[in-house]
């Protein structure tokens, strides 16, 4: 059974091929499994294929079938059979059937393996056989894979990636050995003005560039019609050792993108290959027998040895550049490796008992190849920080020794960044400022012989500069959600409520970044959006909220009836929530359609319907429908007719008003809109008018005429306001007069404008007046700052006050807002307006600092907004405590202790309180005033005898949290108990201890109250200061810091409460090296053998002796061997000694401290005889070799260049060796520190440094020794260059 996780070769025996079929036929592909029972699906364009009138589907054992009928060129693509991990894609082409000629049904054919195809790539009809892709059950997008006869088409559906530089990345890829694969990459060009770099790189740091030839090669094409760059990554005859990752890089001017994609590479199988299973046969079986029984599985051996070694059928050629290194049999490799990694080897060399293995693997040592160059390697791997130093050091064997150090094979050179050092025999390598690049394998090649390490450089944590900012929007609008990061092309992960978001929800959501900015955009919100997104860095996280609400449009001011008159102006005015929504307006249910008399206006959320010149015909019911709202606001035009009936001459003036103003009349004007009271008069003679505001109720102020007003009839109106004289064409203020009607304007109403005015007009022949109330209404003043109340862990209640001026209208609601201390975009809370002054503020982020803002809301508009609440913090109170438990009482305490809570809350924890109360009572006291900050308390100055209930409370930022409080009331009274000594076990036998250890001993004990702790050595008190007592409420501790033989005795500990007691005796031991034996004699001595004796020590050193150790050692050479060890008794014999050799004995005594310290050895050397004849040495003539000194090669006249070494050389043999001395011009050169002088082995050398003009002359080289002397001379002449 193969092991779990092994990726099998193929599931298929038997793979569909690929056909050419006339249309209106039939096809029929075939496949076959490799065993029974495995589930098939078939699939066109990604999609499972279904029985159907048009498709046909068949299984019979490991037979399945896939028919299609009445073929069309609809039906011509790629199809693809899938069984497990395996997939096999074919394609179907559908060709137009000539006339005439019936059209067979062909059936597929069964695929031979790659090496057998028929034809060449490339010629006619020779057709491409099914591409295999394996562990994967759909076809890699943004690659190709090309058999041995030729490329694949490339799937049509790819998809495109919107996101950075690439339109379509490149995708993992499948091949079998052998086989080609095509990666590519497509990169938008639109927007470049030149085109884009593209690097190809192997695992980390291979640049495939670098590697293009038999194997690889690079190509790339440009399309102008759809302005797309074409890159391909194209690897022929793929070799195992090209699996692995590869990565795309392409850049520009100022933008850079990357993409990792794996390569699996699948051996592959021909019928040639060695049958594996034989070699799992066990050999105790007949040949091709069949096991009996489960029971006898571990029957036989199993041979394992043709799994050892690699078949030749499965060698295939590689290429030297991208060739992994030459495999080791695989028991060295079992040898060397540690037993976590035996199933990986095994796996990787298809040994699927591994226990049998590991059997035979037990009789192999591992042997440790000790390397001759090098005393200390490199260390297996070494971690830096990006922009820290780091030192690669080795240890040599030979100081002397050159180095060459390596970076991913390459030699390096020093620089700036690398630096070289040799101290003695140790070799360092220093990196400094390490950057990612330097992210390598290293080695030190000494000779021939190397030590690798690998590098790895830590980038810094990724910090987050900018944080998310909350949004809320409704749906169908689109969200942008931005951060900032402290490193550019930092890898970040987005989530939504705790879940990341991949790329394969691109069709919701799009990542892009731009330089240290990131931004996940939602192109159309929907409800269910709503949540909590999260950017995460290696160094931190930012979290918002994003908040989606339903379309709802509010209005903040409708359009009101308009009375007008003939010739004058009509506005409509609506103001909506939605600055974006458009509308249409309708005059009597009809679309108006605007001309150069109507106007139709839209700014902001402001709709405005002008109507210039208005006519009877204008006098309507008008509307405004927002486009996509089941909304109406309507509003009717009046048209105010003026009729002027004949009057006689001297006709009194008089006011035509439809409400006469004998009373109050109010008019209403919103602020900032054009206030025009248009008042009818007549009379005759023309009558003046005067407009007059009373400051109060019933106190008007007449108006004065101007000083420089003419004081004819028909210009003499006059009018006061404010107590202010103006002109009726000063200021936005003015009176516009007529023959038969007087009106007044006022531009952008103001608050101040509101009140009483008076018209008066008087002629002659009488005078007339008329009230006017005018109100002018606004949007409500900004309320004060709202109070934060309540802080909970995701809510708070806020408060606040009505503005002080509502704007003459009721408040309708009020709109609140928040955001986050350091941001600046404000978030809406709720759409309906809130009718109360609190309102409680939910689904907040604990530990982030907010502030709130109110607006006031009434019928013309919305306030400006508040003023910031103070900033606050959403933090939930703690959970109860847990586990409280009473550890002990006494007569005026109570020892507690807990458990701290489950929550915590993101303030943390301030600490702990402690109160008690009276059992029945409900006032509860405070043990401790202050908070504590352990989980443990001695509540003290309790009464004796009360039953109290204690509880415990955690409090942080947001106050006390729930107290947990004790089961049962407890009761302050001291429980009598009984002493009772808990003596451990290992303390209940003898104890040793050698001299001079620490001795301590730990004996706990029970008993209430505290009970009285006495120590006795053999029945005496302790005395001296050697052993000390320490006690303790619970146990009681014997010590003594550097145990003596004297310490050793019978300890007795005794526990006394009142009249009760009980008592534990300890044996303490202290033991030592005894006394070397005494007393060592030479019995006997015979043949090759002598007997020893001797006597025990003196001394045993407290302790059993456990042997001796006997050592010999020859007289000549005085090294001790040992003969016999841990021997028992006091004499023996020691054999096998050579004849002739004197020997001394040597006697050591053991006990469990160690051997004695000295031995007892023999005074004298026992010689051991030969029996029979005696040697007798041979006499020789002494010989006589001295020999006088002579020259075998004189020195030589030289010539040589001033500035440069010059050397003169002879040759002299002597015996005994003759003493050398130089001379130049008869003068001694022994002691000039300007020549350096050598012997050796006869040769003389005598180096002159940097010779001169005056180092010119005659050199004599003279040896002598006891038999005589000789001496030769040369010229040395110096030049000096021209």
């Amino acid at each position: 059974m193969p092991e779990p996780g092994k990726k099998p070769v193929s599931a298929f025996s038997k793979k569909p091929r690929s056909v050419e079929v006339a249309v209106g036929s039939s096809v029929t592909f075939e496949a076959e499994t490799e065993r029974e029972g495995l589930k098939v699906r078939w699939q066109r364009r990604g999609g499972d294929i279904s029985a159907s009138d048009k498709y046909s589907l068949a299984a019979e054992g490991r037979r399945h079938v896939l028919t299609v009928r009445d073929v069309g060129p609809a039906d011509q693509g790629s199809y693809a059979v899938i069984a497990g991990s395996s997939k096999v894609k074919f394609d179907l082409k559908v060709i137009e059937a000539e006339k005439g000629e019936p059209v067979p049904a062909p059936a597929a054919a069964p695929a031979p393996a790659p090496a057998e195809v028929p034809g060449a790539p490339g010629a006619p009809g020779a057709l491409a056989p099914a591409t295999e892709l394996e562990g994967s059950s759909s076809s890699p997008e943004g690659s190709s894979l090309e058999a041995p006869d030729g490329p694949a088409p490339v799937s049509p559906g790819t998809p495109d990636d919107p996101i950075g530089l690439f339109v379509t990345r490149p995708q993992d890829g499948e091949v079998t050995a052998g086989g080609n694969i095509t990666f590519s990459a497509r990169v938008a060009g639109a927007s470049l003005l030149k085109p884009p770099v593209v690097k190809w790189f192997k695992g980390k740091w291979v640049d495939l560039s670098s590697k293009v030839g038999q194997y690889v090669q690079l190509r790339d094409s440009y399309d102008r019609a759809s302005k797309v760059y074409l890159f391909e990554l194209h690897i022929t005859d793929a070799q195992a050792a090209f699996a692995g990752g590869y990565r795309c890089e392409v850049s520009t001017k100022d933008k850079f993108d990357s993409c990792n994609f794996n390569l699996t590479v699948h051996e592959a199988i021909g019928p040639g290959d060695l049958d594996l299973r034989s070699a799992f046969r066990r050999s105790s079986m007949a040949g091709g027998g069949r096991r009996i029984s489960d029971g006898h599985e571990d029957a036989g051996t199993l041979d394992f040895s043709s799994l050892l070694r690699k078949s030749s059928s499965f060698r295939i050629p590689r290429d030297s550049k991208l060739e992994a290194p030459a495999e080791e049999d695989v028991w060295e490799i079992l040898r060397k490796a540690t037993p976590s990694e035996y199933e990986r080897i095994a796996f990787q060399h298809g040994i699927t008992d591994l226990r049998g293995m590991l059997k035979r693997l037990k009789g192999i040592k591992r042997e440790e190849k000790k390397s001759t160059a090098f005393q200390k390697k490199l260390e297996p791997a070494y971690q830096v920080s990006k922009g820290h130093k780091i030192r690669l050091m080795v240890e040599l064997a030979d100081p002397d020794a050159e180095v060459k150090w390596l970076k991913n094979g390459q030699e390096i050179q020093m620089s700036g960044r690398y630096i070289f050092e040799s101290i003695g025999n140790k070799r360092t390598l220093t990196i400094s400022q390490c950057s990612l690049a330097d992210d390598a394998a290293y080695q030190c090649v000494v000779g021939s012989e190397k030590c690798s390490t690998e590098l790895f450089v830590r980038e810094p944590p990724v910090l987050i500069t900018r944080p998310l900012e909350d949004q809320m929007v409704m749906v169908g609008q689109r969200v942008e959600f931005e951060c900032e990061v402290s490193e550019e092309g930092a890898q970040v992960k987005w989530l939504k409520d705790g879940v990341e978001l991949t790329r394969e929800e691109t069709f919701k959501y799009r990542f892009k970044k731009d330089g240290r900015r990131h931004h996940l955009i939602i192109n159309e919100a929907a409800l269910e959006d709503s949540g909590h997104y999260a950017l995460r860095t290696s160094g931190g996280q930012a979290l918002a909220e994003l908040i989606v609400q339903e379309k709802k449009l509010e209005v903040y001011q409708s359009i009101a009836d308009l009375t007008v008159g003939a010739k004058d102006q009509a506005v409509f005015k609506c103001e909506v929530s939605d600055e974006n929504v458009r509308g249409v307006w309708l005059k009597n249910g009809k679309e108006l359609v605007p001309d150069s008399r109507i106007k139709v206006s839209h700014i902001g959320r402001v709709h405005k319907l002008t109507i210039d010149d208005v006519t009877p015909a204008d006098e309507a019911d008008y509307s405004f429908v927002p486009k996509g709202f089941a909304c109406n606001l309507s509003a009717k035009l009046h048209f105010m007719e003026v009729k002027i009936d004949f009057v006689p001459r001297q006709e009194p003036p008089k006011i035509h008003l439809d409400c006469p103003g004998r009373k109050l009349d109010t008019i209403i004007v919103v602020a900032g809109n054009r206030l025009r009271l248009d008042v009818p008069i007549s009379g005759d003679p023309a009558p003046t008018v005067i407009w007059q505001k009373s400051l109060t109720q019933g106190n008007k102020v007449p108006a004065r005429p101007a000083p420089e007003a003419p004081e004819d009839a028909d210009a003499n109106e006059e009018w006061v306001f404010d107590k202010k004289l103006l002109c009726d064409t000063e200021g936005r203020v003015h009176v516009e007069t007529t023959k038969d009607r007087s009106i007044f304007i006022v531009d952008g109403a103001e608050k101040e404008d509101e009140g009483v005015y008076i018209v008066t007009v008087k002629n002659p022949v009488g005078e007339d007046k008329v009230n006017l109330t005018v109100k002018v209404i606004d949007v409500p003043d900004a309320p004060a700052a709202p109070k934060i109340s309540n802080v909970r862990e995701d809510s708070c209640t806020v408060q606040w006050e009505p503005p002080a001026y509502d704007g003459g209208q009721p408040v309708l609601g009020y709109i609140l807002e928040r955001k986050k201390k350091k941001s600046y975009r404000w978030m809406r809370l709720n759409f309906d307006l809130l009718r109360e002054l609190t309102h409680e503020a939910r689904r907040m982020i604990e530990g982030v600092v907010y502030e709130m803002r109110v607006y006031a809301v009434n019928t013309i508009g919305m306030s400006k907004p508040s003023p910031a609440s103070q900033a606050f913090m959403p933090i939930g109170p703690p959970s109860e405590p847990t586990h409280l438990a009473v550890e002990d009482v006494t007569d005026t305490t109570v020892s507690l202790k807990w458990r701290p809570p489950e929550r915590v809350g993101a303030g943390g924890l301030d600490g702990y309180s402690v109160e008690y109360c009276q059992e029945g009572c409900s006032e509860w006291v405070p043990a401790l005033q202050e908070l504590i900050e352990r989980t443990s308390l001695l509540a003290k100055d309790l009464p004796t005898g009360a039953r109290l209930l204690f509880r415990v409370r955690a409090h942080n930022m947001a106050g006390p949290g729930a107290p947990v409080v004790t089961k049962e009331p407890v009761t302050v009274q001291e429980i009598l108990q009984r002493p009772r000594l808990q003596l451990p076990r290992h303390l209940r036998q003898t104890i040793q201890r050698k001299v001079g250890e620490t001795v301590n001993l730990l004996i706990p004990f029970q008993g209430r109250p505290r009970p009285q702790v006495t120590w006795t050595k053999e029945g005496q008190p302790l005395a001296g200061d050697e052993v000390s007592i320490r006690n303790s409420p619970t146990d009681t501790i014997l010590f003594i810091r550097a145990a003596r033989r004297t310490h050793s005795g019978t300890y007795q500990a005794t526990l006394c409460i009142e009249n009760m007691e009980d008592k534990a005796t300890l044996v303490l031991q202290i033991v030592d090296k005894p006394s070397p034996p005494q007393d060592i004699k030479v019995m006997e001595a015979w043949g090759f053998n002598v007997a020893l004796e001797w006597k025990p020590p003196q001394d045993d050193g407290n302790t059993e002796l456990r042997g001796y150790t006997v050592q010999k050692a020859d007289k000549k050479t005085m090294e001790w061997f040992t003969v016999l060890e841990h021997y028992r008794h006091t004499h023996c014999v020691v054999p096998e000694l050579i004849i002739g050799n004197g020997y001394y004995f040597r006697v050591f005594s053991h006990n469990i401290v160690g051997p004695s310290d000295t031995a007892a050895t023999t005074k004298e050397p026992i010689f051991i005889p030969k029996p029979g004849k005696k040697y007798k040495p041979p006499s020789y003539k002494a010989l006589d070799f001295s020999e006088a000194p002579r020259f075998t090669r004189p020195l030589v006249n030289r010539s040589v260049i001033a500035g440069y070494n010059a050397v003169l050389c002879c040759a002299v043999r002597g015996t005994p060796k003759p003493r050398i001395s130089w001379f130049k011009n008869g003068l001694d050169l022994g002691k000039n520190a300007r020549f350096r002088m050598f012997c050796k082995q006869g040769v003389l050398t005598l180096e002159i440094r940097k010779p001169c003009p005056f180092d010119g002359g005659i050199y004599v080289c003279r040896a002598t020794n006891l038999q005589g002397e000789a001496q030769c001379e040369c010229r040395l002449e110096v030049r000096v260059p021209q």
